[in-house]
């Protein structure tokens, strides 16, 4: 317990004290993000590298505290860390080509799903599914992080968003690690959240900083590591505490925000015709700014519906299909409901 509470106290204190400094060379650089009146709903310039102290605080914090006595996957995951952070530093300051990026990603699924082997290969009675066979296991848990790494990338579009919606999912998963046992991947996850609190207050409506790619792909890269590592998490060694929650539902209730904006906003795109990578105003986060709400008042809704969905992965009676089909008809609710009552209420006027 002790270096889960070390290892979140030194990614914060990383990242509350060295990011002020980042701030002032940003400007001095003129590494900032203008304003437009298009898509960007900041109205004045901002830094854009605060990813730089997100992956900065997270691994020092997680290389000083590892248990190395239960090393597995640490090299691999560090290695993942490193090319993704340099992708998107690069991106933040020069740009980066699409291609090249998806090169990154395919190299970074290499080592995780065939060097560290972290894959996914059983749904855990999920519509009556177990043990799937290793060609879709290696399909799913490539797809898997494809898009849990890109789901935080989308998401980063107002302020304190991305980085506390990544703090509640990434202290869920290390709440469920601590009490499975998992000490090495509870270190990670609180890694993460400590860097993200640190740097939520500089994050936090009205933003002094956004973290950039930098940050959200270092974010996606770990929460797909946590979730795809929940679900392999061995039945044998769990707890009576942890013991009744279905894996697989478990790890998309953390990760419920990204998901499903993600899966909404393809699905509105390729209806309209249009990229999936498309940047737009369509983010259920801009409709509920449509709804009046400002930047504050939407991160701190969807911070409270990200827990309510975790708090129903937890403590819904174990059923993995029924509880996959409560939780997914609230997520749909939630994704429709903002757009309605927008419609709604113009065509009252």
């Amino acid at each position: 317990m002790i270096k889960l509470v070390l290892a979140f106290l030194t990614s914060f204190t990383v990242v509350l004290l060295a990011t002020p400094a980042l701030i002032k060379v940003s400007y001095l650089k003129r590494l900032v993000d203008e304003p437009d009146d298009i898509r960007k709903v900041h109205q004045r310039r901002i830094p854009t590298i605060g990813g730089i102290m997100i992956f900065a605080g997270t691994l020092f914090a997680y290389l000083l505290w590892y248990p190395f006595n239960e090393i597995v996957d640490f090299k691999y995951i560090c290695a993942s860390m490193l090319i993704l952070f340099f992708i998107g530093v690069k991106d933040d300051i020069i740009g980066t080509a699409p291609m090249k990026k998806l090169i990154g990603h395919l190299i970074v699924a290499f080592i995780l799903v065939f060097m560290a082997e972290m894959r996914i290969t059983s749904m855990y009675g999920l519509f009556g599914l177990y043990e799937i066979p290793e060609a879709a296991s290696i399909f799913l848990s490539v797809f898997t992080y494809i898009v849990i790494v890109n789901a935080f990338n989308l998401i980063d579009g107002i302020d304190g968003l991305a980085a506390g919606v990544g703090t509640i999912g990434c202290l869920a998963f290390g709440a469920w690690f601590y009490m499975a046992g998992g000490l090495d991947d509870a270190v990670l996850a609180l890694s993460l959240s400590g860097a993200l609190i640190g740097f939520l207050i500089f994050n936090f409506a009205p933003a002094r900083i956004f973290m950039g790619d930098s940050g959200s792909l270092v974010i996606g890269l770990i929460a797909s590591v946590l979730s795809i590592k929940l679900i392999e998490f061995d039945l044998g060694l769990l707890p009576e505490p942890v013991i009744f929650i279905s894996k697989p539902i478990f790890a998309m209730a953390a990760l419920a925000y990204p998901l499903m904006d993600t899966l909404r906003i393809t699905v509105y795109r390729a209806l309209r015709g249009q990229s999936p990578l498309a940047a737009d105003r369509n983010h259920l986060h801009h409709r509920l700014m449509d709804l009046g709400l400002k930047h504050r008042g939407v991160s701190l809704t969807i911070y409270i519906w990200s827990i309510v969905c975790i708090l129903l992965a937890v403590f819904m009676p174990f059923d993995n299909t029924i509880n996959f089909v409560i939780i997914m008809v609230f997520v749909v609710f939630s994704a429709f409901a903002p757009s309605l009552i927008y419609r709604i209420k113009h065509r009252s006027k």
